[in-house]
């Protein structure tokens, strides 16, 4: 029995250490830490909690309208406030564009590298390269001297000696079984995912104002100024702009992103049977198409239990809890107690690692508590959205998912498995992708009928509001489902909670051992070397995880090095 550790995981948001025991060449047992302390809760107490968004949105450098979203619904909630269908309209469309832009960015540029060999494209012929590309789609960059030229570009910084992040990747391991010409082709989409993630976002700046961070969020819904006749982006001129990036998201998913993942599938088969996780999955859904609540969601909301696609089962908000058991927190009761974010608690209990730094696992091993959905741990994310929306009926999920599944000769219940994630996760993208016209559209022909509503502020004003209120806004996050609880006192936030996907995901084991989802997924994955543990970082990078929850770090002799004041 061997021990490997990875710390930290790289190519990911905020600090991750993974840590697995390794018996015959696999791996037998796993912990998941979380080692960034995540405490932005505890600063919105005593906040006015109409501010509580533009604070919220700051727990993340990525997903910024997302928390900014949720903040909003959780107040929206508690003050019994419906947004009107304009303020609507553009969150889906500020949120679409982050689902969009965040995808393609792991895809390529946090995740492909896990999958392709840099090294090898060197050695790849630019006329194969042509061919394999115009054998997958019709996309405009398919010439064997477009393909010279990236590689030429490839070698430039190989001889310049200035590799930047790709220094020190396994290059030559055997885990990789693209051939050049394969590799070629994927780094050439790499760099071109480079313009097209810096131009797609701009649907964000264009609605919130800028990005990251917008600013056009407000309770009741978007202070989006709408003036056809003026000089911002609700003109036609600014309409057109959207449509123009909704075309460029369509044809960039559907030429070069899903073929480049369906590809990948069919190059790694024995991908698409490793890395599976429990097969319980969980989406609160998002998108919603009118006023009516979740129901309307072009996402929906429901659970998978034990892989049966067959229906999607309710979800009960009042059913998920979390335990602190493993976890470096403590609770006013016990540890393994499951407390309802409602009710939640940040109460910090640092109890190691502690010299010699060998491993750290000690009863508590993470600053990620382990939320359960009634006790069971569920994994969340675009794989869980897309076995939810198939087995709720979404049109546009079942038939890209069976055409993908059939183009790669597996069964949809296969996406449970490293690669599968992944390749889900490019199909939900295109899904979205693909609804960002209607919903432009949807937009314009409000704004030509006369609608000028983007929020609701009938509920402002503060001798409106009940002396106690509770809300709780939930959504989904490009990496799976979030949600934001709060309670209000006498005009100021009480208490704040918030419960995001790679908590979901990354859990340390909870209060009755089992292990969270990354975890589950790492047993039985087969190292071919391990010390240069590739397979760990395909797995696991498959979650996209993302531990910017955070406001310190620590020092592995115990000290803290850091400390962070939000305000």
């Amino acid at each position: 029995m061997s021990r490997v550790v990875v710390d930290p995981v790289t190519r990911i948001e905020g600090h991750l250490r993974l840590e697995v025991e390794v018996s015959g060449g696999e791996v037998a047992d796993a912990w998941s830490s979380g080692t960034m302390f995540r405490g932005l809760e505890t600063i919105m107490k005593d906040r006015d909690p109409r501010d509580a968004w533009k604070l919220a949105q700051r727990v993340c450098g990525v997903c910024t309208s997302v928390h900014a979203t949720m903040s909003c619904r959780a107040v929206e909630d508690a003050l019994g406030i419906e947004i009107p269908n304009l303020g609507r309209l553009i969150r889906n469309l500020i949120q679409g564009a982050v689902f969009v832009h965040d995808h393609v960015i792991h895809f390529y540029h946090l995740h492909m590298l896990d999958w392709v060999d840099v090294v090898s494209a060197l050695d790849a012929d630019a006329d194969a390269t042509s061919d394999l590309q115009k054998s997958l789609s019709n996309w405009k960059n398919k010439s064997p001297e477009y393909f010279q030229g990236v590689q030429d570009k490839l070698q430039g910084l190989v001889d310049s000696g200035q590799l930047g992040h790709l220094t020190s990747g396994y290059w030559g391991h055997s885990a990789y079984q693209l051939p050049p010409e394969g590799n070629l082709m994927m780094m050439a989409h790499y760099l071109e995912a480079l313009d097209f993630q810096r131009n797609v976002i701009k649907i964000h700046a264009i609605l919130g104002g800028k990005n990251p961070h917008p600013q056009t969020f407000v309770v009741g819904g978007m202070n989006t100024r709408i003036d056809p006749d003026g000089n911002v982006g609700s003109n036609e001129d600014g309409i057109a702009q959207l449509k123009d990036l909704a075309k460029l998201a369509t044809d960039f998913l559907d030429e070069v992103v899903v073929p480049d993942a369906l590809y990948l599938g069919r190059s790694y088969p024995q991908w698409l049977e490793i890395g599976r996780s429990y097969s319980n999955y969980l989406a609160y859904g998002d998108f919603p198409e009118d006023n009516d609540g979740f129901e309307s969601n072009y996402l929906p909301r429901g659970r998978i239990v034990d892989g049966d696609l067959s229906t999607a089962q309710p979800v009960d908000v009042s059913k998920i809890a979390e335990t602190v058991k493993h976890s470096w927190f403590k609770y006013e009761g016990s540890d393994s107690e499951l407390l309802p974010p409602s009710a939640g608690e940040t109460d910090v209990n640092y109890t190691g690692p502690t010299p010699p730094y060998d491993h750290i696992l000690t009863e508590k091993y993470s600053w990620m508590k382990s939320p359960r959905y009634d006790g069971v741990p569920y994994e969340v994310g675009p794989l869980a959205r897309m076995m939810v929306a198939y087995a709720a009926g979404n049109t546009e999920a079942r038939r890209i998912l069976d055409d993908s599944a059939e183009n790669m000769g597996i069964g949809v219940e296969d996406f449970n498995s490293a690669l599968g994630r992944t390749i889900a996760r490019q199909l939900e993208t295109a899904v979205l992708a693909h609804r960002l016209r209607p919903w432009i559209d949807d937009l314009q022909d409000a704004i030509r009928s006369g609608d000028r509503e983007t929020a609701n502020t009938s509920k402002w004003k503060k001798d409106t509001w009940d002396d106690k209120m509770t809300g709780a806004g939930i959504g989904e996050a490009p990496r799976g489902a979030v949600g934001h609880w709060t309670w209000i006192e006498r005009e100021k936030i009480k208490g704040y909670q918030m419960i995001v996907p790679s908590t979901w995901n990354g859990s340390p084991r909870d209060h009755n051992d089992k292990r969270g989802a990354w975890e589950e997924s790492l047993l039985g994955l087969p190292l071919a070397d391990a010390s240069q543990p590739l397979e760990l970082l395909r797995t696991i990078h498959s979650y996209d995880p993302c531990m910017s929850c955070a406001v310190h770090v620590f020092d592995p002799e115990g000290g803290e090095t850091l400390a962070i004041t939000i305000v």
